[in-house]
């Protein structure tokens, strides 16, 4: 199969399941854990490979777009990969890279997700703050974030602690 054919119906089954995926909450720390919620656009694009090796894993590659609402107001930008047949089976990591506010707090931070999927079924998915990647008043962030796909809208809530929140 091609693999940008698998990558699209991979990523349209990960995001077009009408559930909420939980995802492990941040190590404790000493302040309470905050939350920011809102909704999501998201855009994903086909990419060519960009090397013979790259090629030659024959995995999709997709470029990511997001444009975030509500307590996260920012773009992220990112890019994909993918196996598997894109129906009943397959695994994608991503590295997203999130620029505006959190909660009025202006800066930058990355996200890496990564899930696999059985039976048709999204398992293990996961979407973390890379650690020490917050800029700005984000410095020192960490969190995890949970994505809820009903509808065919997109919405998101992230746990995260700053080392001084405001």
């Amino acid at each position: 199969m091609n693999p940008r054919i698998v990558i699209v119906l991979l990523v349209a089954a990960i995001v077009s399941a009408s559930t909420t995926l939980a995802i492990s909450s941040p190590a404790s720390k000493e302040t309470p854990a905050m939350h920011a919620s809102g909704e999501f656009d998201i855009k994903v694009t086909p990419q060519k490979a960009d090397n013979p090796d790259a090629e030659a894993g024959g995995f999709a590659r997709m470029a990511l777009n997001k444009r975030y609402h509500g307590k996260i107001d920012a773009s992220g930008h990112g890019e994909m990969l993918a196996s598997g047949d894109g129906t009943t089976a397959g695994a994608y990591v991503a590295i997203e890279k999130v620029s505006g506010s959190l909660d009025g707090r202006r800066g930058s931070f990355v996200l890496l997700h990564s899930a696999v999927m059985v039976g048709g079924v999204p398992r293990n998915w996961s979407i973390t703050v890379v650690p020490d990647s917050g800029t700005e008043d984000l410095t020192g962030l960490e969190g995890s974030l949970r994505i809820t796909v009903a509808g065919g809208k997109h919405s998101y809530d992230l746990e995260y602690h700053l080392p001084n929140p405001g």
